[in-house]
Formats: structure tokens, C-alpha cells, sequence
């Protein structure tokens, strides 16, 4: 059962080299650039903002290093729902490289080749949605960038594929919650990269 007062907390893990590079990090386990890793570092700070009843993280390196970084790794949950969106035949490549041969291509609408369709990022979303509902209090979720945009998507009840329309950065911070009255899901806090202004 919801609580009004209860918000979920996504964090997108820090940097990679692929993630700086514009290449479409899917399953590949890359750990974090050193700045990565000062980038989760920073987000001790911020995080200390709320008490959390639950924390997940995706089990890929870069997720659950940002989640250990930020000081949360003892008591972090893995969860394979929270694996970043499986990109198939384009994992490793840029946009441009695939609208080289597809020039008005875009994962949203077109989706990958022998990977996931933005339904199934969607139902892991919903899975994970119904799980954090059931939990007495705030959730922590460590993730990635096109998974927590989806999983935002489906918390205001939105397709999965308007997860297009929030632009996420490394190691932002996120709050979804609900409005005054506990009744509609609402975005609190959206993109938030203040502490990594220092």
C-alpha cells in the first residue's frame, strides 16, 4: 500500500567511457571512469536528505558501484529488473553510427534488433513500480539512464516510450512521489546534477 508522503529516489549511475563516448551501454558490464567514481562519491551528500526503507541497485558494475560510492552498498538489494535496456545488435554503438544506415532511427519508436522492445522495459518498470508501492517508506534506486526514464514514464502512467521526453545525466538525482492529496503520481525533482558542482 502507498504512502502519500512516500518518494522514490533514482539515481543514474556516474560516468563510463561509454557513456561519455554517446555508445549505447546495454548489458556490456563496463565499470566507472575515475570521474565516475567521484561523481558517485558526491552523491553522499545530497542523499542524506531522506531515511530510506529499501535500497536496489541493478547489478551491472557501473550501477552498483555508484550505489557502494554513494555510501549504500551494505544495504543494497540487487535487482535484474533495474538492468539497463538490452540493446541488441546496437549495443556499443553511437546514434549517428546507426542512423548512418538508418538515418531517422530512434530507440523510442524503431527499438533495437535482437534486443528489447521499449514493452519489455516497460513490464521490468511496472514490476518494479508495484514493488516499491509495497514498500513502508522511500526507495532508493540505483539504475541507468534509459531504464529510470521508462520507469518514470510508467510511474505519471505514461507509455514506455515517453520515457523519451526526460533527458537524464550521470549521476542525477531524481524524486518521484505523489501530489498533496497521495492519490496522483507526481515528479518532485527531475535531472538534479547540483552536487556534482561541488
Amino acid at each position: 500500500m502507498k504512502s502519500p508522503s512516500q518518494v522514490l529516489v533514482l539515481v543514474r549511475h556516474g560516468e563510463t567511457a561509454w557513456s561519455r563516448s554517446g555508445q549505447h551501454t546495454g548489458r556490456t558490464d563496463l565499470a566507472l571512469l575515475e570521474e565516475g567514481r567521484q561523481m558517485a562519491t558526491r552523491l553522499r551528500e545530497p542523499l542524506r536528505s531522506w531515511n530510506f526503507a529499501a535500497v536496489w541497485t541493478s547489478p551491472l558494475r557501473r550501477a552498483s558501484e555508484t550505489c557502494e560510492l554513494a555510501g549504500y552498498g551494505n544495504a543494497a538489494q540487487l535487482r535484474a529488473d533495474l538492468m539497463e535496456w538490452d540493446y541488441g545488435t546496437f549495443e556499443g554503438k553511437t546514434k549517428d553510427e546507426i542512423r548512418a544506415t538508418s538515418p531517422n532511427w530512434t530507440l523510442w519508436t524503431d527499438g533495437v534488433p535482437c534486443g528489447e522492445s521499449a514493452r519489455d522495459v516497460g513490464a521490468r518498470a511496472d514490476r518494479v513500480i508495484a514493488d516499491a508501492r509495497s514498500v513502508p517508506g522511500n526507495v532508493l534506486i540505483f539504475s541507468h539512464g534509459h531504464m529510470l526514464r521508462v520507469l518514470t514514464a510508467r510511474w505519471l502512467g505514461l507509455p514506455p516510450t515517453e520515457g523519451r521526453l526526460f533527458l537524464l545525466n550521470t549521476a542525477a538525482l531524481c524524486v518521484l512521489g505523489f501530489d498533496g492529496d497521495g492519490d496522483q503520481p507526481i515528479v518532485q525533482l527531475w535531472n538534479d546534477t547540483c552536487h556534482l558542482r561541488g
